[in-house]
Parts: structure tokens; C-alpha cells; sequence
């Protein structure tokens, strides 16, 4: 028995000590070689001990659950299980321990302290759970009372979601028969009616994954997509928002412990992989209308692939793969003009292209990918018939679709024999969606710059021809489009023009004047802007395009409209009139190598220098690119992919470049649309859009900039920035903003500093470079009045006190000012810090001497604000020691000086800080003798 009493004592040690993991491990050791019943035991109601401690409540009830097995009349096993009980929202169990405890110990205070509690809050929760009930029967009698007032059952239906959106309200709803009482709700077929049931059963399976699966099997998975099945854009949104719900629940958003519960809770997976067969159902379903289709195809996106690389199972891409790879591939070949099509969305195609790439990007290794391009080969060949141009064109059509998403399997699919001379036959067909098909497949291949020369040889002259020839509009803007891409295929390098001198400038006139035409369809349109994207490469297109400001006030109108599609090539045409695209550092002496080795060498066109770019800048904020970019940036995450977040947070970098500007960025909600840039998409999005941030944070009123509790989303991006991966500027100008917060209210600084921004911004207080150290300074200085941030100040063992000492002797005067308020306020709120003071160095008098004779008042009032910290410590050696030295001395002579506007308050403070010495006894009054 040695050895598990030992171990039992050591861990009791820890335990004292404050050591509980340590404690835990001891316990758990003799645990497992003890016999001796008594002593087990014991060893259980030590270890329940612990993990209250540690808040694992599920441990501590079952630890001394088994303390009490052993010992009915454990009483410390009793109340220990009674806590942990209590914490777990288990009263009545808690009620009965506490209980027991009460009846073997009739006077001891804190059992009936206790039982008095829990007895008020069991009463409180059944008047609560019956005033509840009653509220939940009173909610769908309004609703299903067909004569009720229309305001009296849109507040029940409001009342009802919100309810559910609480796990007490939702278990209530779910206990009292509310499953099938939605169900009700939505067979009146009335959109209120039917968008309340689906959004109070979002809110009940929320983060319940029991529950969730209930509902599944009530409802039924059949049921939920005949209902985003519907052609209304509402109802399939709030469907798709439920079955995200039940997915985050079903795959891990449910945080709950059940314990022994956990065996009624079946595994998910069987509901899960029947969900993902009924979605790719619904992609290929002809009685699902586009709306439906849209969200089936979200669903997909965003629950299919993993969203981390580093996860191995992808077995959900390979099933979907093999399940519906085909039923995608159907969607993206259709062409809308045909008769017998499946009903979409302006945007269905390009969901779908979307999907095809994510899933594409998530496979493994060549056999899957050579699997993956087999099934679309398999497919395109299928459709091709000669006498059939119906099918020949879903398949051209469907290539288009795999060139806007897994562009290598579609290239590939494209470079088939026969495939672009199919195209090439398609322009020349005398049918119009013909036409219209193959020019919209020849822009998409042309992506590559292999590509375009090979249809520069090929495919120019026929673009030409079908543009001259046609009366279509919207083929002859497709045309139009296809030259465009090809004319600027040589980027903005100025000495790779494709076509004659002012041919792009031109084309891109005509493409204006089609986006200033509202007569025309939106689609088209919509191309209109296409060609813009790829014409604004050239810098004479892009000075033109910004000197037109209706082209700019209808490319945003369009921006906000519901077809979204058009959000990426908007996107590339204000990276390119912000010249805020990646740009290789051009390096002289290379430039010279190449040129002596007759390279190529790009060029930059005059009008691409900083000067130009300023200006096309102020003209885009003149006519509203702002609430145009606010609005995309709302855009569903399908088609807002990563890469155009990017794009977008190089704009909005490039554009809060003045900082004359941020005003009227942060006025038409810049602000706010920066937040969600900067905490998803890319890494080089995220990093631009939080400069952005920095840029905008570091000189505005942050209750202003970001209202509400958005401002305290903006810290997180702010500290990202904290990184010795980023710049000097994206540093410094991300330390200016966290100064400017810390500087606004407690809450902001509480905030900095659950950020972990603290280690990051004493480092930048090292700095070798001047104005980082500063901002790093001036931001501390704004932190300091927290508590979290003072204890690091008074723990020993660093040089934290020590920098800030001699940052205050340093000859920069911004520097000093910083560095001087912190140690000024720190000495204020912890008298212990005077003392340390004096013994991190030994030139602290110095240093302090200097402050206070500094000519600068702000300085000066700073270091004589310590002397009074220093004064008032309790510390009566420290006062002695500063009197007795020649502080006394700079005292006086600051003290004595009349009465000064400009530096009265140092005059003040001196003063102070000389009846303070009087009234420590360390000098006598001064008395002047009377003549």
C-alpha cells in the first residue's frame, strides 16, 4: 500500500501548491495500483477536487460519484458532486446532494447556504420553463389562427426564432410538440409562415446534434430540399441556412458532453452521406428551380472540400466525385436559349464552375485528378454528335464551364482534336446561340497566353468577322470581348501589344458606350465589362475609362446588382485602374543582362507612374467606387471566392493610400467592408486588407470608423500585422491604430490584450528603427492604465521596466514623451514600480534629472509626475534619496517661477511634489524675513 499513499500525498502537495495538473497525474498513478477501498476512495474525491478546478465538470461528477459508491456518507464527495452538478445546469441532482449534506451536517452554514440557493433557482427555472411552455403554445396558436391580424402573427413568428435561437427556448419548442407544428406552418404555403417554421428549425438545431438528428428524421431529408426546391430566392436561402445548421451540428459544432447520453446519439454519418446524395439530386433535378439549384450548389462548396489542407480525409470529394461529378458538369453545358432546360440563376453556371474547381484543388495525387478529367473527357465526348448541334453546343458549353473553374482539366478538354475546330465551326453557324456559344468558349480559352496565340493565328480574324457581320448585340459584344482578351494578352507590359496602335482604346471605347446602354440585358452588359477587364491592362484605356464617369457610375450600378458573376471582372478592372495588381521588383543591373542578351524586357507605359495612378485614384472615389466595393464585398462566398476577395483588398489598399481620402472611405462604409476582407481569403488579401484597416484605424474616431461592436473585429487584423513576415510601414502603421484604440476605452485595450498583442509590441519597443520603436512606445503608453499590463511591469526576472527607463534618456522627444507618460502612469497605479525603478539601472536619476530640466513642457511634466509618484510611494528611503540629491534643487527653481500659462502645469506639479518633502519632514518650510 506504500506506493499509492505516496503517490496520494505527493499529489495533495501539488494540489496545495496551486500545481493541478501535476496533482492529477499523481492520483491518477495510484489509482491505478491501489486496492485498499477506503484509500480509493479517498484518491476520487481528491481528484473531483481537482477537476472543479480545472472546470472539467464531467470528471469531477463522475470522480466523486465513485467516492461516494465507495462511502455513501462521504460528505466532501457529496458537496463536491453537488458543485460540479450545479455547473452542469443539473439542479435538482445538485438539490438532493446538497441535501444529504445538510441532513449529516444540520449546522453547517454553507450546505444550507446552498440548499437556500438552489432551491430559488429550481423554482425560478420551472416558473420559467412554465411561463416558456405557455409562451410556445400561445406563439403557434396566433399563427395557425388563420383569422388572427397579420401584426399579431408576424411578431409570434419573430418571437418563435428568437426563442429557438437559445438552447432553453429551443428544447421548450422541441418538448412541446413544436416539430410538427412547423411542419403545419409550412403547408399553409404562405411566405411568412413558411420562413418563420424554417428559421425557428435552423435555431433548434444550432449546436444540438441530438436534436438536430430529430428533426432530421421528423421532418425528413426529402421534405427539406422539396422545400429550397421552390422558386422563391427567400425560402431556398433560409432552407440552405438549415441545412448548414444541421451539418455544423452533425460534424462537430455541437460542443456538448453527453456522457453516458453519448450511446443514444448514433453516429451522423449515414444522415450526412443521405444529405449529400439528395443535394446532387437537386443540382441535376428539372423540378428544382434555379434559386434551389444555387443554394444545393453552395451547400456543396462550401461542406464538400476540406477547408484545411491539412486534414487527410477527403472522402467526400471522392464520393461527390463519383456521385455527381456528371450532374455538375450537366449544369454548367446548359445554354438557356434551348428549349427543355434546367432552371437556373444568372449565377447557377458559375457556381457550379466554382464547385468543379474547389472539389479539382482537393484531390490528392495524378490518379484522382486523372480520374477527375477522365469522367468530364467521358462526358464531353458523350454529347458530341454530328447531327445533333443541340448536343454539340452543351458540350462546347460545358467546356466553358470547366475553363472558368479547374482551368487544366478544361484547357486540356479544349485541346482535343476537333474541339477548336468545333468551335471555329460553331462561329460560323448561321444559328445565333450557336454563335454566342463558341465566342463565349473562345474568350475562356484564350486565359493562357499559350492559348491566345494560338487563337490570335487562328481565331482574330474570325472574331473580326462575326463582330463586322453581325446584327445580334449580344453576339457582337461577345465578339467584341473575345478581341479584348486577345489584345491584351501581353498584360501592362507597353512593348507586347497585340494589336496596332489605338485598336485597344477603340475597343474599349465601344465596350463604354454598350455598359452606358441601359436598353440592353444586363447579361450583356455584363460583357461589356468582361472586355473592360481585360482592355484596362493598357494604360490609355484605363486614363480613358476614368475620364468617363457615367462608363464608372453604371460598372458599379451593375456591381450592386443581383447577378454577381460580374463581381470578378469588375474587380479586374479596378485593380488595374489602381495599378494595385503584384508587381515584380525590377532589378537595373538585370534589366542591362537581358538587354545585352537581347531578352525581352517589359516596359512601363508613361501613364503607369505614381502620378497617373493618383489621379484615376481621386476619380474613382468621386464617382462612389466606395458603396460599389461595400456592396460586392457582401457578395455569396460561392462566387466572392478568395481570389476576388484579393482583389478586392488591393483596391481598397490602393485607394486609402491619402490619407486625405479615409474620410470619405470610411462615410460611404469602407470600414465596415474591410472587416470581413481582412478576416478571410487569401494571405496576401487578408495582409492588404488589414493594412487598409491600419491605414484607416490609425486616424479616425475607431466609434466612428467602425460603429458598434464591429470596432472590436478590427483588432485582430490590426495585431496580424504585428509579424516580423510583414513590412516596416505595415508594422508601423498597424502600431499607430493599436496606439489610437488603446487610447479610446478599457474595453479596446482588454481586447488588444486578449489578442496577444502584448509580446509582439514590447519587441517593436527594441526596434533599431526610429518611428516603429516610437509608435511601439506610444502605444504601450496608451495600455498601461491595464491591470493585466502592470503585473507584467512588476513581475521579476525581465528587462520590460529597464527599456522604459532608458527609452525616457533617449534624445527623440516624441519618444521620450511616450515612454515618460508610461512610466508616469504605471508609477501612479503601482507604488511597488517606484521602487523597482531605482534597481533595474543605475542611471535612473540621471534620467529623471534630465526630464526634468527638459525645455520641452511636455517632457518636463511627465518626469516631475513620477518625482511625485516617487514622493507618494511610502517608500521614505526613496523620498530621502531624491531630496538629498540636486532634484531638490530643479525643484525649487521650477517651483519658484511665477506663474506661466504655457507651463503651469509642470509649475504646479513641482510645487506639489516640494509640500509633499514638507510633509515627509525632509525639508522645513521657507520663511522670508520681514524689512
Amino acid at each position: 500500500m506504500g506506493e499509492p499513499v505516496q503517490l496520494k500525498d505527493e499529489g495533495n502537495k501539488y494540489f496545495q501548491a496551486g500545481e493541478v495538473d501535476k496533482a492529477i497525474e499523481c492520483y491518477t498513478k495510484a489509482l491505478k495500483l491501489c486496492k485498499d477501498k477506503k484509500v480509493l476512495a479517498v484518491i476520487h474525491r481528491n481528484r473531483s477536487a481537482c477537476y472543479l478546478k480545472k472546470e472539467n465538470y464531467t470528471n469531477a461528477a463522475s470522480d466523486a460519484s465513485k467516492a461516494i459508491d465507495m462511502d455513501a456518507a462521504d460528505i466532501k464527495a457529496l458537496y463536491r458532486r453537488c458543485q460540479a452538478l450545479e455547473k452542469l445546469g443539473k439542479l435538482d441532482m445538485a438539490f438532493k446532494d446538497v441535501q444529504r449534506c445538510a441532513t449529516l451536517e444540520p449546522k453547517n452554514k454553507t450546505f444550507l447556504e446552498t440548499l437556500r440557493r438552489l432551491g430559488e433557482e429550481i423554482q425560478a427555472k420551472l416558473k420559467t420553463t412554465f411561463s416558456t411552455d405557455s409562451r410556445v403554445q400561445n406563439m403557434f396558436d396566433i399563427l395557425l389562427d388563420e383569422e388572427m391580424e397579420k401584426d399579431k402573427r408576424e411578431k409570434a413568428a419573430n418571437n418563435l426564432i428568437v426563442l429557438a435561437r437559445e438552447d432553453a427556448g429551443a428544447e421548450r419548442i422541441f418538448q412541446n410538440n413544436g416539430v410538427p407544428l412547423l411542419l403545419n406552418m409550412m403547408e399553409t404555403g404562405k411566405l411568412e409562415m413558411v420562413l418563420a417554421a424554417i428559421r425557428t428549425l435552423s435555431g433548434m438545431c444550432t449546436g444540438h446534434k441530438a436534436r438536430a438528428m430529430a428533426i432530421i428524421h421528423m421532418v425528413g431529408i426529402d421534405k427539406m430540399c422539396s422545400i429550397m426546391a421552390v422558386d422563391n430566392e427567400e425560402i431556398a436561402l433560409a432552407a440552405c441556412n438549415l441545412f448548414q445548421c444541421i451539418n455544423d451540428s452533425l460534424t462537430g459544432g455541437d460542443k456538448r458532453v453527453y456522457g453516458k447520453e453519448e450511446a443514444l446519439v448514433l453516429d451522423a454519418s449515414k444522415d450526412l452521406k443521405t444529405i449529400l446524395l439528395s443535394l446532387l439530386d437537386m443540382v441535376a433535378g428539372k423540378k428544382v428551380s434555379g434559386h434551389g439549384r444555387d443554394q444545393a450548389l453552395n451547400l456543396l462548396t462550401k461542406n464538400v472540400p476540406r477547408k484545411d489542407k491539412k486534414e487527410q480525409d477527403h472522402s467526400r470529394t471522392l464520393f461527390t466525385i463519383d456521385q455527381g461529378l456528371k450532374k455538375i458538369l450537366k449544369v454548367c453545358g446548359q445554354v438557356p436559349e434551348l428549349p427543355d432546360q434546367l432552371p437556373m440563376t444568372e449565377n447557377t453556371q458559375l457556381i457550379a464552375s466554382v464547385l468543379l474547381s474547389k472539389l479539382y484543388d482537393d484531390l490528392k495525387c495524378d490518379p484522382e485528378r486523372d480520374n477527375f478529367r477522365d469522367i468530364c473527357d467521358e462526358y464531353i465526348k458523350s454529347k458530341f454528335d454530328p447531327k445533333d448541334m443541340d448536343r454539340n453546343i452543351h458540350a462546347i458549353n460545358t467546356i466553358s464551364g470547366l475553363l472558368q473553374g479547374p482551368f487544366d482539366v478544361g484547357n486540356a478538354l479544349a485541346g482535343h482534336q476537333g474541339v477548336m475546330e468545333m468551335m471555329v465551326a460553331l462561329c460560323g453557324s448561321e444559328r445565333e446561340v450557336d454563335q454566342m456559344v463558341a465566342v463565349e468558349a473562345l474568350i475562356h480559352a484564350s486565359t493562357k497566353m499559350s492559348r491566345a496565340s494560338f487563337i490570335i493565328t487562328n481565331g482574330v480574324s474570325l472574331l473580326k468577322d462575326i463582330y463586322k457581320k453581325t446584327k445580334n448585340e449580344k453576339i457582337k459584344i461577345r465578339a467584341l470581348v473575345g478581341l479584348c482578351k486577345l489584345g491584351s494578352a501581353g498584360g501592362d507590359d507597353y512593348s507586347m501589344r497585340q494589336f496596332a496602335e489605338g485598336s485597344t482604346e477603340k475597343l474599349a471605347k465601344q465596350c463604354r458606350k454598350w455598359l452606358c446602354n441601359p436598353q440592353i440585358d444586363t447579361r450583356t452588359r455584363k460583357w461589356a465589362i468582361e472586355g473592360l477587364a481585360y482592355l484596362t491592362n493598357d494604360a490609355d484605356v484605363k486614363d480613358d475609362f476614368v475620364e468617363d464617369e457615367p462608363a464608372m457610375k453604371a460598372m458599379f450600378e451593375l456591381a450592386k446588382s443581383k447577378d454577381k458573376t460580374i463581381l470578378y471582372a469588375v474587380a479586374c478592372t479596378l485593380v488595374n485602374c489602381t495599378n494595385s495588381y503584384e508587381k515584380k521588383e525590377i532589378i537595373p543591373e538585370l534589366v542591362q543582362l537581358a538587354k545585352f542578351s537581347k531578352q525581352h524586357v517589359p516596359e512601363q507605359h508613361p501613364k503607369d507612374k505614381k502620378d497617373f495612378i493618383d489621379k484615376r485614384v481621386k476619380r474613382l472615389l468621386k464617382a462612389g467606387v466606395i458603396s460599389a466595393l461595400a456592396v460586392m464585398v457582401k457578395g455569396d462566398n460561392s462566387i466572392l471566392t478568395d481570389q476576388t476577395k484579393e482583389m478586392l483588398a488591393r483596391v481598397f489598399l490602393a485607394l486609402s493610400e491619402d490619407a486625405k481620402d479615409r474620410g470619405t472611405i470610411i462615410a460611404q462604409g469602407g470600414g465596415k467592408a474591410l472587416i470581413p476582407l481582412a478576416l478571410e481569403g487569401t494571405n496576401p488579401g487578408k495582409v492588404k486588407a488589414s493594412h487598409a484597416l491600419a491605414k484607416i484605424a490609425s486616424i479616425s474616431n475607431p466609434e466612428i470608423a467602425f460603429p458598434g461592436e464591429r470596432v472590436y473585429e478590427v483588432v485582430r487584423p490590426l495585431v496580424s500585422l504585428l509579424n516580423s513576415e510583414r513590412d516596416g510601414m505595415q508594422n508601423y502603421e498597424a502600431l499607430k491604430a493599436l496606439t489610437n484604440f488603446a487610447g479610446y476605452s478599457d474595453k479596446l485595450r482588454v481586447k488588444i490584450v486578449k489578442e496577444q498583442a502584448l509580446p509582439d509590441i514590447e519587441n517593436y519597443m527594441f526596434e533599431d528603427h526610429d518611428q516603429i520603436r516610437q509608435a511601439a512606445t506610444e502605444c504601450m503608453c496608451n495600455l498601461v492604465t491595464c491591470k493585466e499590463i502592470q503585473d507584467r511591469y512588476l513581475e521579476d526576472g525581465n528587462d520590460k521596466l529597464k527599456l522604459l527607463v532608458l527609452l525616457c534618456g533617449e534624445d527623440d522627444d516624441d519618444l521620450q514623451v511616450a515612454a515618460a507618460g508610461a512610466l508616469a502612469m504605471l508609477t501612479a497605479a503601482q507604488k511597488k514600480l517606484c521602487t523597482k525603478m531605482t534597481e533595474v539601472t543605475t542611471q535612473w536619476l540621471e534620467i529623471l534629472q534630465r526630464l526634468c530640466l527638459h525645455d520641452n513642457p511636455r517632457i518636463q511634466h511627465r518626469g516631475l509626475v513620477i518625482i511625485h509618484n516617487m514622493l507618494n510611494s511610502d517608500n521614505n528611503e526613496l523620498a530621502k534619496k531624491l531630496i538629498e540629491c540636486e532634484m531638490l534643487e530643479i525643484l525649487t527653481v521650477i517651483g519658484k517661477a511665477e506663474d506661466n500659462p504655457k507651463r503651469q502645469q509642470v509649475i504646479d506639479v513641482a510645487r506639489t511634489c516640494l509640500i509633499k518633502a514638507m510633509d515627509l519632514g525632509l525639508i522645513k518650510p521657507f520663511t522670508s524675513l520681514s524689512s
